[in-house]
């Protein structure tokens, strides 16, 4: 997979919140395979002010690329400045945008995302939006200089897999050349290979992992599912049909209905 420019051996994303320990957490991230995992500006600065100062030399020595984002911010002001902020701490262009504007389904806010993306698209960096699978919204932002797009599955830690399963194939088809990263709401390896079946290019998932009761073994499971996905869509699936078609050929086989018997 290439996105702006680097190549990655895997097309799983890995979040690094809510994990019992930073053991579970570098076990995971190696189980899981991933090449990008995510980080939030504001929980590594907080772990620094406190005991968990080593949390950043745990991110490096997993010799995944880093993907800092701008999570919890609410407005375009507030999410271009924790970028700012996450290029210095992180030594990275790369920025997850995230500009959430509803509390409770944590759906992000299409005008606010656009104008950051705008302004860090100017300033350089490497923008991988957290949109909807809204098809004007995926158009402003590429207009803004975004290369890849990272429309949601479902809400963030919800679980649902792909609610708007039609409506993200349309986005597929409608934008056949773009990067497109299922961000938010898997909670099931089979959701994840569901969505590289349907020619997502990749998926970002976080809970799922973190607070299943073996996070290591689910990481696992994803790696796997998303990976079995990929050579599925790849191999090309087959279609659905209406009807039952028989896979031993009829032409050939013996007539058993001796002395015209039924």
């Amino acid at each position: 997979m290439r996105l702006y420019d680097i190549d990655l051996p895997s097309r799983l994303l890995l979040g690094t919140a809510q994990y019992p320990s930073p053991q579970v957490l570098t076990a995971a991230i190696a189980a899981s395979g991933a090449a990008v995992i995510t980080v939030s500006l504001r929980r590594e600065a907080a772990r620094a002010a406190g005991a968990g100062s080593g949390f950043w030399s745990l991110l490096q020595a997993s010799g995944a690329r880093l993907l800092p984002n701008t999570a919890g911010c609410h407005t375009a002001r507030e999410a271009v400045t924790t970028a700012q902020m996450a290029r210095e701490v992180f030594g990275t262009s790369w920025i997850k945008l995230e500009v959430i504007g509803h509390a409770d389904t944590l759906q992000p806010d299409p005008f606010a995302l656009v104008e950051a993306a705008r302004i860090l698209c100017a300033e350089g960096f490497q923008v991988f939006p957290y949109t909807t699978e809204d098809l004007i919204v995926a158009e402003r932002l590429l207009d803004a200089g975004c290369r890849v797009l990272m429309p949601w599955g479902a809400p963030i830690g919800s679980g649902q897999g792909l609610r708007h399963a039609e409506a993200l194939v349309s986005l597929r088809r409608y934008l056949p050349q773009v990067p497109l990263i299922i961000d938010a709401g898997l909670g099931a390896p089979s959701q994840a290979a569901r969505a590289m079946e349907l020619g997502f290019d990749a998926v970002l998932l976080n809970t799922a992992v973190a607070k299943a009761g073996d996070p290591v073994a689910m990481a696992h499971a994803f790696g796997q599912a998303v990976a079995a996905g990929r050579i599925g869509y790849e191999a090309g699936l087959m279609p659905p049909r209406d009807m039952a078609v028989p896979s031993t050929p009829v032409l050939g086989l013996a007539d058993l209905n001796l002395g015209g018997r039924p």
